[in-house]
């Protein structure tokens, strides 16, 4: 099946609620990346909650999550569009822990403590920045507390994956419920409960409930709006490569002609690698002398 978010309002917009089915695009990123289940998990979350925060933005804005804790995972790093196009990595895909004391993956101690940062292109001079601590490491809490306190929204936020032998992704998804001024209290109490009361997402999509039955059963009321078809895609490419290399500037070419005899770079987002041969390098080069020139 097809990932996808699904858009929602409920009590007059007072609400304003996302869920969003991920698994095919966290199993193409722990293909990619070769991620353990406790990195792929922790992975997983993130890009599903960035998924959902990129369908909040319009037309060519953009944002960037990037939560960098004390635990082995290092930094983790998630990229998404407003078109729902998605990309993501975890600095050490290749991490193993013991489960928890729930028999789960062990997501809280594989990330540590350390904070939360989002970056949104929102197309003006300055990009947007809003940084919380990490509150538990468990990757959903974590962006409830960012919402709560970075953008003033009180929101409910679930995230899960789960992962069968050998290792490939099974389910993957979640929701973020947000709540604005003029909510009556007994409404917030309802959709607190409700949410409380939620088993894991993953159980729930494991069920064979879709997006759309997910936030009905926390929202009975809820207005479904659209659907945002979701996907991996890297912006990465030869030519944006070659600029890169051009940019180093020509005397640390020459370096990487004499000492290599050529150069290879690794895109960390989607884990392509671009090799460049002698010759390449030498016109590259040539084009790194002609842009000094022209300064």
């Amino acid at each position: 099946m097809q990932d996808y978010i699904v858009r929602a309002t409920a009590v007059s917009g007072k609400v304003r609620a996302y869920a969003a089915r991920t698994t095919a695009l966290v199993e193409e990123l722990r293909r990619r990346h070769g991620t353990w289940p406790v990195a792929t998990a922790a992975l997983g979350r993130t890009v599903t909650a960035a998924a959902m925060m990129g369908a909040m933005l319009k037309g060519t804005e953009r944002l960037t999550v990037q939560i960098r804790g004390s635990g082995p995972l290092g930094e983790i790093v998630a990229d998404a569009d407003a078109a729902g196009y998605v990309r993501g990595y975890v600095r050490e895909p290749r991490v193993d822990l013991p489960l928890n004391a729930a028999g789960k993956l062990d997501v809280a101690s594989a990330v540590g403590e350390g904070f939360l940062h989002v970056i949104k292109d929102l197309g003006l001079r300055e990009p947007y920045r809003g940084s919380v601590p990490l509150i538990s490491g468990e990757i959903g809490e974590d962006f409830a507390y960012y919402f709560a306190v970075s953008e003033q929204i009180p929101s409910g936020v679930g995230v899960g994956v789960l992962v069968e032998p050998p290792d490939r992704v099974k389910q993957a998804g979640g929701f973020i419920v947000q709540l604005f001024p003029g909510l009556p209290e007994e409404e917030v109490a309802r959709l607190e409960e409700a949410i409380a009361r939620l088993p894991a997402v993953t159980t729930l999509l494991d069920r064979g409930l879709t997006p759309e039955e997910l936030l009905q059963s926390m929202v009975p009321d809820v207005q479904l709006l659209d659907r945002v078809p979701v996907s991996f895609r890297c912006r990465c490419s030869r030519e944006r490569m070659e600029r890169v290399l051009v940019a180093l500037g020509r005397d640390e070419l020459e370096s990487l002609y004499r000492e290599q005899g050529g150069a290879e770079i690794h895109c960390h987002f989607c884990a392509e690698i671009y090799r460049f041969s002698r010759e390449e390098l030498q016109r590259l080069i040539e084009r790194a002398a002609e842009a000094g020139e022209k300064r």
